[in-house]
């Protein structure tokens, strides 16, 4: 008597909303049943559950696991419910049509309606599989369409619902409260990296239960869905959504000019770890004094290196003194206001001609040459346009901590970024050399500038 076939079974779900694998369970009777009936002896089973066939993009790892233990030589026949169960991608049928000619694999569906180990069986199997995958074009194609026409109507994408949100656009107060802080935290000077540990800390957890990190928080404040506005692949189309915005769309705004800041792409990193990286000058040639060994400032070209205790307790000391004056919120005055609007339709002008251009480029309006000469021009315009928002984005930035109730308590208990924020915005310091050998801290040797009409 010889020995019975080896036998294996693939079973797969696109998606099981309840999580009980009922579907999975049904699949298996009948695999079972055919794997019986042919006296086939099952070695193995793989389950890819709630996982789609369509993307080829997408990991199925059973179905891999599958395919490296048919490699190995570990069963001769296969067993699935359908041949839409096993793969939805015309080059992966033909893999299986291969195997089932040259090795002598069986595979069979539970239904009867594909047999590879005939040509009217291979035959079916192709028509059927490309078939299936003109209906998957079709259905991405009608989604593709009704995804346009919601954000032309202003409504919120279907799918993933955001945080801050249900799935109708309905606002969850609680998670809606932390994306608020979110925004109002980087505004104010707040790091991504901060703002990460600080969510850790404070035990929220993510909507699928990941650890958070900058990419993620990142993530939340560059979509301006929460702002209001309706976008479509991602991207504003210019309608406003039918949905109750979250965050101010001037807190937006200035959250994404931070965000473009080309300074953030050429340094090392925006986290600071001492008061004064990266921020205080070096009063002799003007350079970003560096942190250094032993808590120590000390200027990249050399001119100095100075003890980082006593500098930063002058600075602070100062700053609290100028929060304690009653003229305080006159520093945010309309001027700046307005020159950081108009810094902010400059940035959206300069980024429309960018799109036109790589329109223009795309209909084959302009050559090669004339593109990358245009793009280059704009873009660079658009790098020093965003600097400017930035930069006259900073004083709004310590808005919060300037008209607080008490202005030198909200600076003293706001994180490191944000009291450099506030630093930056009211005053410049310069730190001097001072004498080889001086031990004893002379106040004179930093020199705070306060910036226009602070003094």
């Amino acid at each position: 008597m010889t020995d019975p076939l080896r036998c294996a079974i693939y079973l797969r779900v696109s998606l099981d909303v309840t999580g009980e694998q009922l579907a999975v369970q049904r699949q298996r009777a009948d695999c079972l049943r055919i794997a019986h009936q042919r006296g086939w002896r099952v070695v193995d089973e793989f389950v890819d559950n709630s996982v789609s066939a369509s993307d080829k993009h997408k990991a199925r790892p059973e179905y891999d696991r599958l395919v490296a233990a048919y490699e190995a030589g570990e069963f001769d026949a296969l067993v699935c419910w359908d041949l839409d169960r096993l793969t939805r991608q015309p080059r992966q049928l033909e893999d299986w049509i291969d195997a089932a000619q040259d090795r002598d694999l069986l595979l069979v569906t539970a239904n009867g309606e594909a047999d590879l180990s005939t040509d009217g069986g291979r035959m079916f199997a192709r028509i059927k599989a490309t078939v299936a995958r003109g209906e998957i074009e079709r259905k991405a194609a009608r989604q593709r369409a009704a995804a346009l026409q919601r954000a032309e109507r202003g409504k919120p994408p279907l799918g993933v619902r955001l945080t801050g949100y249900t799935p109708a656009g309905e606002v969850i107060e609680q998670e809606a409260a932390i994306v608020q802080q979110l925004f109002d935290r980087f505004a104010a000077g707040d790091s991504l990296r901060a703002l990460a540990a600080w969510l850790t800390e404070s035990g929220v957890s993510t909507r699928h239960g990941r650890p958070w990190n900058p990419s993620s928080v990142r993530t939340i404040l560059v979509n301006p869905r929460y702002a209001g506005h309706a976008v479509y692949q991602g991207t504003t189309n210019g309608k406003q959504g039918t949905w109750e915005a979250i965050v101010e769309d001037d807190v937006f705004r200035l959250v994404e000019a931070k965000l473009a800041d080309p300074r953030r792409k050429t340094q090392q990193g925006t986290d600071r770890k001492h008061l004064g990286a990266g921020l205080f000058e070096c009063k002799k040639c003007e350079t970003k004094l560096r942190s250094w060994s032993g808590n120590r400032y000390r200027c990249p070209n050399g001119c100095l290196t100075r003890a980082q205790q006593h500098i930063d307790d002058l600075v602070l000391k100062t700053v609290r003194e100028r929060l304690a004056r009653p003229d305080l919120v006159e520093l945010i005055t309309p001027a700046e206001s307005d020159k950081a609007k108009s810094a902010s339709e400059e940035v959206k002008r300069l980024a429309k001609r960018l799109e036109r251009i790589e329109a223009d480029y795309d209909a084959e309006l302009i050559d090669g040459r004339r593109y990358k000469v245009s793009s280059q021009k704009v873009m660079a315009e658009l790098a020093e346009a965003r600097l400017t928002q930035a930069r006259l984005s900073t004083r709004h930035a310590a808005a919060s901590t300037l008209t607080a109730a008490d202005p030198v308590t909200a600076f003293d208990s706001a994180p490191l970024m944000i009291r450099r924020n506030v630093v930056d915005a009211l005053c410049v310091v310069k730190v001097a050399p001072t004498p080889r050998g001086r031990k004893a801290f002379d106040p004179e040797s930093v020199a705070i500038e306060w910036r226009e009409d602070q003094d």
